[in-house]
């Protein structure tokens, strides 16, 4: 008994050519706003280092370095976002409460959001 076996061919596959798309507008982005920190004397730099850390997950250096600034310069962009979480976290800045390690302190820092000059 002789058993022939062909290969079948494999089936055909389709082409389908796409047409590329033509820019015409530019890609459009959220405006970006930045949370500014405000200086005063009623704030301990620890209490500043540690809300930086807590709200916004900087590092302990990069927080340093902001309160620095904020102390020096008077405010200090805390972090550049979209509209939304940028009143988010500036009302997470004034709900933080008092420093508790300065007597006369009665309240939270104060923070405004700013829209970026681009």
């Amino acid at each position: 008994m002789n058993v022939r076996f062909e290969a079948e061919a494999p089936p055909a596959t389709k082409t389908r050519t796409i047409k590329k798309l033509k820019k015409t507008e530019k890609t459009r982005f959220s405006p970006r706003y930045n949370v500014v920190l405000l200086d005063d004397d009623d704030h301990s730099y620890d209490y500043v280092i540690e809300m930086l850390q807590k709200l916004f997950g900087h590092s302990a250096e990069t927080a340093f370095q902001m309160a620095c600034e904020v102390d020096k310069a008077g405010r200090v962009i805390v972090e550049t976002t979209h509209l939304e979480r940028a009143e988010m976290k500036r009302d997470q800045i004034h709900a933080y409460g008092a420093d508790w390690r300065i007597p006369r302190c009665r309240g939270s820092m104060s923070a405004e959001i700013e829209p970026v000059d681009e």
